[in-house]
């Protein structure tokens, strides 16, 4: 797999785009700032994925010799629990996965590791390992292979809190399924994302049933993108759960692939109304006002598909702000934001967009304020009825509530016209 920098920005900024940052962030992380969590891949070509160092009830307390290392209770004071918790044979072959691992990466191990799961899952035979090494405490699902157990990944921790600690791993060829361990507090799981026909995000979640220290669920092939999440309560974003094992899930085969082009257009009279000049600014739709259409928890990539960003104003002298949001290779979604004086934005209409066709973007505003068109790279204009045509710049528009038919103009002269009456 190669994987360029492009790619790797744009699984960042879609991991992490529409983070809702509660008021008690701040002063939370500047108190666990002392925290840090790092994860370790044996292979060079290892690939970073945004990571949210998140609270778990219940702290760690690192073993180690003469006790100089903080330690992970309860992982390391607890029993190994599972149904392959006394399978003696199955915790050697993990201890010497854990071994092996470390030889790969260079380090050593002080003592022997502790397992704190081992059981039995539709994929084989699972477990998580807690250990020293020379120098650091690290942790790491133990998964099934044609070769036995492997540690794909340790995560290092250097000090209180299961903080950024994988709490789950998708197993089985198929990925279809996911080891959920019991960190002390209840979580909630969801299947799928689906969309209503206004556009919006729809999850369903119920609480995950811990028995015996973990919970093994089956769950949707999960090949080439992420539909499940995982939170703990309340179900938010800041409560999100990282599940390891979605690297290639997330960039697969990844090639050198061009950036998602960033479209960005200003109509009109839009500086005399916002009172600034917005994409100057580059302002973007607050995230509480179009959370209705975002993941509450779930990591996607984009498929290349552009991005659009279209800042005006409406004949009644609001702002407005149009913005595109696309998920893995779903349809992008186009959602239109007005804002009165000195009021907050709200979004008030969404639509599908369609890139193949002539006029991709065509949105009808609410209260006869117009439909917003859009097209890169073309030529616009409109008419009412038989009326004459009317020109309205290159690339977007809002052309007025009765117009009844956009031409589009293409860069090669061809000419489409597009009923939007309706």
């Amino acid at each position: 797999m190669t994987t360029n920098d492009s790619d790797v920005r744009e699984i960042l900024r879609r991991a992490t785009d529409d983070l809702v940052v509660p008021a008690e962030l701040p002063a939370a992380a500047r108190r666990g700032g002392r925290r840090r969590v790092a994860r370790r891949r044996a292979v060079v070509a290892a690939l970073c994925v945004a990571v949210v160092a998140l609270p778990v009830v219940g702290g760690l307390r690192l073993a180690g010799d003469g006790g100089e290392a903080p330690a992970a209770a309860p992982l390391f004071d607890e029993p190994t629990r599972g149904d392959l918790a006394a399978d003696d044979g199955y915790l050697r072959q993990v201890r010497e996965a854990w071994e092996r691992q470390l030889g790969q990466m260079g380090e050593g191990a002080r003592g022997e590791p502790h397992v704190v799961w081992a059981g039995n899952t539709p994929a084989g035979p699972a477990a998580y390992v807690a250990g020293d090494t020379t120098n650091d405490t690290s942790v790491g699902f133990v998964e099934p292979t044609a070769d036995g157990p492997r540690i794909d990944t340790l995560t290092r921790v250097d000090d209180s809190g299961t903080d950024g600690l994988e709490q789950a791993a998708l197993l089985g060829s198929q990925r279809d399924v996911l080891l959920v361990l019991d960190f002390g507090q209840q979580v909630e799981f969801s299947a799928d994302l689906r969309y209503l026909p206004d556009g919006k995000i729809e999850r369903t979640f119920t609480p995950v049933d811990f028995r015996d220290g973990a919970a093994v669920l089956s769950v949707p092939p999960q090949r080439t993108k992420l539909t499940i999440a995982l939170a703990r309560t309340p179900v938010s974003r800041a409560n999100a759960i990282h599940i390891n094992n979605t690297e290639l899930i997330l960039t697969p085969d990844s090639q050198d692939r061009p950036a998602s082009p960033l479209l960005r257009h200003t109509l009109p009279g839009t500086e005399q109304v916002w009172g600034i000049d917005p994409a100057a600014e580059e302002v973007s739709a607050p995230t509480e006002a179009i959370a209705d259409y975002l993941d509450p928890v779930g990591v996607h990539t984009h498929n290349g598909s552009p991005r659009l960003t279209v800042y005006g104003a409406t004949p009644d002298g609001r702002r407005l702000l149009v913005e595109t949001i696309q998920y893995d290779d779903d349809p992008t979604r186009v959602i239109a934001l007005l804002a009165g004086r000195n009021l907050p934005f709200e979004a008030v209409a969404s639509t599908t967009v369609n890139w193949q066709a002539p006029l991709p973007v065509r949105l009808r505003l609410p209260d006869d304020q117009g439909i917003l068109v859009a097209a890169e790279g073309s030529a616009l204009s409109y008419r009412v009825g038989d009326g004459q045509w009317q020109d309205v710049g290159r690339n977007a528009a809002l052309v007025p509530a009765a117009a009844t038919d956009v031409r589009v103009t293409g860069a090669d002269g061809t000419t489409t016209s597009v009923p939007v009456g309706s």
